[in-house]
């Protein structure tokens, strides 16, 4: 670049000394050379400065190189010191992860295994339970059979009646003392009972039979019969009720042998709730006719209301075992009661005594203590006195 101008300013001057000398003048020759001259001192100054620029430039350029390659040793460290930081960063990252890949591996293999553990458990117990279904649906056949064959046993009568009588048993042996009742207890005029209890008078000898009247009732109860069919089985149902209560008045209430009334035992509670709930008549011609009628659970009621009465006449037949220990003991109260007299009299003779005796010994232990402190002198001592006045 300053070359060039240099050049530029060498074809100024050049071009300026051809026109002057085209012109012929001497005062421009004169003024021409010291033009030259001038120009060829500013020229001089301005090499100088030209090249006092280069130095400039060249100094610059040195030290812009140099921080240059400051700058790029500066960058490369910290680019090797980032490179650095960056590849321990990244590998402490990676070992971070490898760490918690294992834990989070070892808590998912844990939880895996619980829930192993878990669901083997639960399939343990569902296969225990499926055992279990088993077992019941075993159970809920076989119950399924016993119920057919309950029903094949309730639709003949005579296994209607040995069905009414086996509860009836059952409920009697379980509740009343053994020698309080009698089943299948036969009568002197051949009269056979399915059951007799013993009580104590005025009751006596209470006669208890078993009555199933099932067919009517399940007749009139079953809904896809037509009304008539239901009606007539309402009229059969009242008049076998009836039946079975004149059979029991006049065959189990015997005079002089047996109570005064008798028990029907009716062994389904739903029949015994539909007489009592729908047939008033029935229930007003049993009192009559003084026969009463009762469920099984108001037949455990019955038998509790007789055990307490045999308990109670049981406790009448021992009271005058009672009066007469009662007797004896006040007797023998009498006897303790002199007996303690005679003690009290002698326990306080002897605390009389023993009251003389301690005031002896103080009149001795005093006589004692004189003695020592030699005060006798010449006087007669007085006796020992054992009077209790002392």
């Amino acid at each position: 670049m300053l070359t060039t101008v240099l050049l530029v300013i060498v074809l100024a001057v050049v071009l300026v000394v051809l026109l002057l000398q085209l012109s012929g003048s001497t005062k421009t020759n004169t003024r021409l050379d010291e033009f030259t001259r001038n120009l060829n001192t500013q020229t001089e100054q301005e090499a100088k400065r030209i090249q006092r620029l280069e130095e400039i430039f060249r100094g610059l350029e040195k030290d812009l190189r140099g921080d240059v390659e400051s700058v790029r040793v500066k960058v490369d460290e910290s680019l090797e010191k980032n490179t650095r930081q960056l590849g321990e960063r990244v590998k402490e990252l990676i070992q971070l992860n490898k760490q918690q890949l294992a834990e989070i591996s070892g808590k998912v293999e844990e939880r895996l295994e619980k829930g192993f553990e878990k669901t083997t458990s639960v399939f343990a117990d569902v296969l225990k339970r499926l055992a279990l279904i088993d077992k019941a649906q075993e159970k809920i056949a076989e119950l399924s059979g016993n119920v057919v064959s309950l029903q094949e046993v309730l639709s003949d009568k005579r296994s209607r009646g040995a069905f009414g009588e086996v509860q009836l048993n059952a409920l009697i042996s379980n509740m009343m003392p053994e020698n309080s009742y009698s089943l299948q207890h036969t009568f002197d005029n051949g009269v056979r009972v399915d059951c007799v209890l013993f009580l104590p008078e005025p009751t006596g000898t209470l006669c208890i039979d078993s009555k199933f009247p099932l067919e009517s009732y399940q007749r009139m109860t079953d809904t896809t019969l037509g009304d008539a069919d239901r009606k007539s089985a309402e009229q059969q149902f009242r008049q076998d009720i009836k039946k079975h209560i004149k059979d029991i008045s006049t065959k189990y209430i015997i005079p002089g042998e047996t109570s005064d009334g008798a028990v029907m035992f009716i062994p389904a509670e739903a029949v015994f709730a539909e007489i009592h709930g729908h047939y008033p008549e029935l229930v007003e011609e049993a009192q009559r006719a003084r026969v009463w009628l009762a469920s099984p659970t108001t037949m455990m009621a019955v038998l509790t209301t007789a055990r307490s009465v045999l308990k109670d006449s049981a406790t009448r037949q021992q009271v005058h075992i009672i009066q007469d220990h009662l007797v004896v003991l006040s007797q023998d109260f009498n006897r303790f009661q002199q007996r303690m007299e005679k003690l009290a009299t002698h326990i306080d003779q002897a605390n009389r005594d023993v009251i003389d005796v301690n005031k002896s010994a103080k009149k001795i232990t005093s006589r004692f203590t004189k003695i020592e402190k030699v005060e006798l002198g010449g006087e007669d001592a007085p006796m020992l006195d054992d009077s209790p006045a002392g």
